[in-house]
């Protein structure tokens, strides 16, 4: 059995051929999705975070609203740069959006990716410390947020504060219980892997991974995974851990699907640079009738290694098409192969 869910990267374009002409199609209609991914049995609704992109980027209102439209399905992101996150908002806005679902929610972060813009995270009014390198910065505010998730006082109270303060140091508020438990770090590579299982966070791999082996990109993830699941058990975290993966999967069924989709070229995991001076490794796109993905499926060392699957979704081609896509993998692939 495995969780299956969507990750949105929440494009739009003002093509006549987009369903999701701006920022307002994109932001309501991942609501109507996740509304509409729970009445099909998917257990998850995830979206991506991407500054100065025609793609979503504010996290924690469209989370809270999705909360507040749903009541089963697991509500998250993949991921949030944390190179542009201030730790204490962080946490009270999580805190809130967390509570608004019913303790819901499943927050992926990460040091980030290759952004539209140079430094982008300057703008936002931050800058690594002397000796810090960017990632470094991620790291920090991370480490920051995941102590002030604990839920203990750190903060001096006034003493002629504007309201009554309960006894000792304050905590920032709300505060969501067990939704420190629920933070998930996008690694990509065997160290953050293991870097994230030392802090108690879940492992969020991604369909890129640091090329550490030159072996298939699946087989690289397993790897991944295993590491990080080593390094978890030399430490006592009071909890499990999960892992998930994420997969673009296309079940081939309608003839709007063969349109769309069939004879797509990256079938094949591909290689290419990051920043410059990293080689990194892609995972190949599944894209096929629902037999030979079933067959094709059940070869991937990763997916089998992790219990969370999340499904890219083209979310230009709408609410109704996406919806349908969902059903037909649960229905035609998750369910032969033993997921749901």
């Amino acid at each position: 059995m495995k969780n299956i869910g969507f990750l949105s990267f929440g494009h739009w374009t003002p093509s006549p051929h987009s369903k999701t002409q701006t920022a307002s199609d994109t932001l309501l209609q991942s609501i109507d999705l996740a509304v509409a991914a729970e009445e099909v049995g998917v257990d998850g609704a995830y979206f991506r975070v991407h500054h100065f992109a025609r793609q979503l980027a504010s996290p924690f209102p469209l989370l809270a609203a999705v909360g507040a439209r749903t009541s089963r399905i697991e509500i998250g992101t993949g991921v949030i740069d944390m190179r542009y996150e201030n730790p204490m908002y962080f946490a009270e806005d999580a805190g809130a959006a967390d509570l608004i679902s019913g303790g819901r929610l499943q927050l992926g972060i990460s040091r980030g990716s290759p952004e539209q813009v140079i430094e982008g995270w300057r703008y936002f009014g931050y800058s690594p410390a002397e000796g810090e390198t960017e990632a470094d910065m991620a790291r920090r505010h991370t480490e920051v947020m995941l102590q002030v998730l604990q839920g203990q006082g750190f903060a001096e109270p006034n003493p002629r504060p504007m309201f009554p303060n309960p006894p000792g140091l304050l905590r920032l508020e709300p505060h969501s219980e067990g939704l420190r438990q629920r933070i998930w770090w996008g690694a990509g590579s065997n160290a953050t892997a293991e870097w994230a299982a030392q802090r108690g966070m879940n492992l969020m791999s991604s369909t890129l991974k640091d090329d550490e082996t030159g072996e298939a990109f699946h087989i690289q993830q397993a790897k991944q995974i295993r590491a990080f699941r080593e390094e978890w058990a030399r430490h006592d975290h009071g909890f499990e851990p999960r892992v998930s993966v994420s997969r673009s999967i296309i079940p081939i069924v309608t003839d709007e699907d063969r349109a769309y989709f069939l004879g797509q070229r990256d079938a094949q995991d591909q290689i290419g640079m990051i920043d410059e001076k990293t080689r990194a490794i892609f995972g190949r796109s599944y894209t096929a009738e629902p037999d030979a993905l079933v067959e094709e499926l059940a070869k991937d060392e990763a997916i089998a290694e992790a219990d969370t699957l999340l499904i890219t979704v083209p979310n230009q081609l709408g609410v109704d098409y996406n919806a349908q896509l969902m059903s037909n993998f649960v229905e035609h692939v998750a369910k032969p192969l033993g997921w749901k």
